[in-house]
């Protein structure tokens, strides 16, 4: 697809997104902006850092479900994952998908992309790129960036799930030959399809929050250097309780640092 019309149509997507406040989107609007991305296209990491103790995050939380479920980027498969930090949990609110292993992954891009500091809500996209979502504008030059970029195939084989305590979670990942300048690093993110939670206190006391994409863990299951492919089995023990049919896996390719996305794919249980 020429540049011109790719960004035309992205941009006339977002601006839909946004125009509608990011709540409940009329089905015209819906028809516009889907644009049928399939699992086949090139894949884009959407990273929100988040969290249910602070009160600017929801519409982030609602603006990731909305890119997960129209797909609003021509030509691309857009993977999102919401990160749950932990430094609100003090302010009168334990979210209870929080983890400070989270927060650590966000300091990482702090220190990565030369940031003064964290904050929520935050959203990486492929590793290198700060989206701020109020401006339309900007919002398509992220995605553009990202969609011109290539990437590696990556392929995650048949999961099971053996519900024991702890469950354990197995899978089979491949990847094509890391043809970047840099070593990289393969992760297996084990994430919550959909969350919901009503919360008692803090600033969004009294409110019914949704998430999409609740990561519960990112494991680091191996190296790529430059000229190598991967293929392994994995085993991931995964919490107790967790429901299979709620489960997305993510595994995903990216320079340390950490770096730019070299890769992903998402495999999510059938409804």
């Amino acid at each position: 697809m020429p540049r011109s019309n790719l960004s035309s149509r992205l941009i006339c997507a977002i601006s839909i997104l946004l125009s509608v406040g990011l709540f409940g989107m009329p089905a015209n609007a819906q028809a516009s902006a889907n644009t049928a991305a399939s699992a086949g296209d090139p894949p884009i990491l959407v990273e929100l850092f988040t969290s249910e103790g602070c009160s600017s995050c929801p519409p982030a939380d609602e603006f990731v479900q909305k890119l997960d479920a129209l797909q609003p980027v021509p030509g691309a498969h857009l993977i999102v994952l919401s990160e749950h930090v932990d430094y609100w949990d003090h302010d009168g609110w334990r979210d209870q998908n929080s983890s400070h292993a989270l927060t650590d992954r966000q300091s990482a891009y702090v220190r990565a992309l030369g940031l003064s500091t964290p904050y929520t809500p935050q959203i990486i996209v492929d590793g290198t790129g700060e989206m701020r979502i109020g401006d339309p504008q900007a919002v398509e030059r992220v995605f553009q960036q990202a969609v011109s970029t290539p990437k590696i195939s990556v392929r995650i084989g048949s999961v099971s799930v053996d519900q024991g305590n702890p469950g354990l979670l197995r899978t089979h990942v491949e990847t094509d030959e890391n043809t970047g300048k840099e070593n990289a690093d393969l992760y297996l993110a084990i994430a919550l399809d959909h969350v919901e939670s009503q919360v008692l206190h803090g600033e969004n006391g009294g409110r019914h929050l949704t998430h999409v994409a609740v990561v519960q863990q990112i494991a680091k299951i191996g190296k790529l250097p430059r000229g190598k492919s991967f293929a392994q089995d994995v085993e991931i023990k995964i919490k107790p309780g967790t429901v299979p049919n709620n489960i997305r896996v993510v595994a995903f390719v990216q320079e340390s640092g950490p770096g730019k996305l070299l890769g992903a794919a998402l495999w999510k249980a059938a409804p």
